[in-house]
C-alpha cells in the first residue's frame, strides 16, 4: 500500500471523528439564546424536499465523470450531512456572539440546509482534484464565509434575512471558480475527465430531480408559498423548453446536446431566486427563465472556448453557466424589478431615495460575488498546502485512488 493511501487513512477518518465530537459537544452544552429545537414547525414538507435535492439530485448531477462515480455521490453525501450540523453550530456560535436570539431548530436546520447548496455548488467546479481532507476543509471555510456574507448584507445593507440565502448559488459558483483556479490543470494526456453515455444519464436523473423540486427550495423560507413556487415553476418549464431549443440551434449538425440541455434545465430556477417571493406577473417569470436558458447555452458554448483557457479554469462540473450567469442575470432582473416597483410606488418623485435603493441592492450582489472571489482564492491556495496532501495531477478525476473499486466498474 503506497504512502499516500496510508496517508488518507491515517488522516480523514480521524479529521470527520474530530468534528463529530465537537458538534456532539455543541448538542449536548448548546449556546445561550438558541431557541428551542423541539418547537412546532410547518417546514418538514418543504425541508424534505431540499434535503432530496441536495443529497439524492446533486449527488446523480455531479455524476459527469466516466471514473469518479463513486467519489461524486459518496463525497456530496458525506460534505452534507457533516457540513448541515457545521452550518447549524457555526450559526449558533456567531448568533451567540451577536447576542441575538437564533430561530427555533426546524428553521434553523432548514437554512443550513440550504447553505450547503454553495458547497455543493462549489464542490462541483473542484470535482475529481480535490481529495476528502480538502474537501471538509473547503466545506467549512466557505460555510463560515457564506454566513459572514449574509451577515454583511443584512446588518448593513438592510437585504431581509431569508432573502440573503437566495445569494447561496452566486456565492458557491463564483467561490468554486476562485477555488479551482489554484488547483494544478490536468496533464494533456489525460482523458479521465470525459464523460460517457452511463454517466451522462445519471447527471440527468440528478437534474430532473433538482428540477422537480427546486420550486420547494426558493419558497422554502418565504411567509407566503404560492408566488415563490408558481413563479419558479413557469421560470424552470421555460427554461427546459428553451434548453431543447437553443441547443439545436447552436450546434452543427442541428442535434440535441445533453451537457447544454443538462446545464440550462435549471437555469430559469437559479435566476428567479432572487425575485420569485416578489413577481406578480406571470410573464416575467417565464421571460426570466427564456433569458436564464439563453445565457447558460450559450455560456457554455462560448466560455469553454474563450473563458476558461485564458483564466486557466478547470470547470469540471460547468457550474459557471449552470448557476454562475443564471445568478448574475437574476441579480441584474432584482435591481430592475425593484427599481420599477420602488418607482411605481413613489411616482418618480424622491429620485435620491430610489437610487438609495438600488445602490442597496447592486451593493449586495457585488459584496457577494467580491467576497466569494476573494476568499475562493485564499482558499485554494491554504487547500495546496503540503499538510492536506494535494491529489497528484495523475490521480485527477479516478475514484480508484479512494474507493474499492472492481476491474468491471472500471472498464464501464
Amino acid at each position: 500500500m503506497s504512502s499516500r493511501y496510508l496517508s488518507f487513512r491515517c488522516s480523514v477518518p480521524w479529521l470527520i471523528l474530530l468534528l463529530q465530537t465537537l458538534l456532539l459537544i455543541h448538542s449536548f452544552l448548546g449556546f445561550p439564546g438558541v431557541g428551542d429545537i423541539y418547537s412546532p414547525s410547518s417546514f418538514y414538507p418543504e425541508f424534505q424536499d431540499v434535503s432530496h435535492m441536495v443529497l439524492f439530485g446533486f449527488g446523480f448531477f455531479l455524476m459527469v465523470l466516466r471514473r469518479y462515480g463513486f467519489s461524486s455521490t459518496g463525497f456530496n453525501f458525506l460534505l452534507v450531512v457533516l457540513g448541515v450540523q457545521c452550518s447549524v453550530l457555526v450559526e449558533d456560535l456567531l448568533v451567540f456572539l451577536r447576542e441575538q436570539q437564533n430561530e427555533p431548530g426546524m428553521e434553523s436546520l432548514a437554512k443550513a440546509v440550504v447553505s450547503m447548496t454553495a458547497v455543493v455548488i462549489s464542490t462541483g467546479a473542484v470535482l475529481g482534484k480535490a481529495n476528502p481532507v480538502q474537501l471538509i476543509v473547503m466545506t467549512l471555510v466557505e460555510l463560515i464565509i457564506f454566513y459572514v456574507s449574509r451577515c454583511i448584507n443584512s446588518k448593513f445593507l438592510q437585504v431581509p434575512e431569508k432573502l440573503t440565502l437566495m445569494h447561496v448559488h452566486l456565492f458557491g459558483a463564483y467561490f468554486g471558480l476562485a477555488l479551482t483556479s489554484r488547483f494544478p490543470g490536468p496533464p494533456p494526456g489525460l482523458d479521465k475527465n470525459r464523460s460517457t453515455p452511463k454517466s451522462d444519464l445519471f447527471s440527468v436523473l440528478g437534474t430532473v430531480f433538482v428540477w422537480v423540486f427546486w420550486p420547494s427550495f426558493n419558497s422554502i423560507l418565504a411567509n407566503s408559498k404560492m408566488e415563490p413556487v408558481l413563479n419558479t415553476y413557469l421560470a424552470l418549464a421555460v427554461s427546459a423548453v428553451a434548453a431543447f431549443m437553443l441547443s439545436a440551434l447552436t450546434s452543427k449538425d442541428g442535434k440535441f446536446r445533453m451537457s447544454q440541455v443538462r446545464s440550462a434545465l435549471l437555469a430559469g430556477g437559479v435566476a428567479i431566486s432572487h425575485t420569485a417571493h416578489r413577481i406578480q406577473h406571470p410573464w416575467i417569470a417565464m421571460i426570466l427563465g427564456l433569458l436564464a436558458s439563453a445565457i447558460s447555452v450559450l455560456g457554455s458554448h462560448c466560455l469553454q472556448r474563450c473563458f476558461n483557457p485564458a483564466l486557466k479554469l478547470q470547470d469540471t462540473s460547468g457550474v459557471h453557466f449552470t448557476f454562475g450567469l443564471p445568478a448574475v442575470l437574476g441579480a441584474v432582473a432584482a435591481v430592475v424589478l425593484s427599481a420599477v416597483e420602488d418607482g411605481i410606488e413613489t411616482q418618480w418623485n424622491d429620485l435620491s431615495s430610489l437610487g438609495y435603493l438600488i445602490f442597496v441592492d447592486l451593493g449586495a450582489f457585488c459584496q457577494t460575488i467580491s467576497t466569494a472571489l476573494i476568499t475562493g482564492l485564499i482558499t485554494g491556495l491554504i487547500l495546496n498546502i503540503k499538510l492536506l496532501k494535494a491529489v497528484h495531477v495523475s490521480k485527477y478525476f479516478d475514484d480508484q485512488f479512494f474507493w474499492e473499486v472492481s476491474f468491471q466498474t472500471i472498464s464501464d
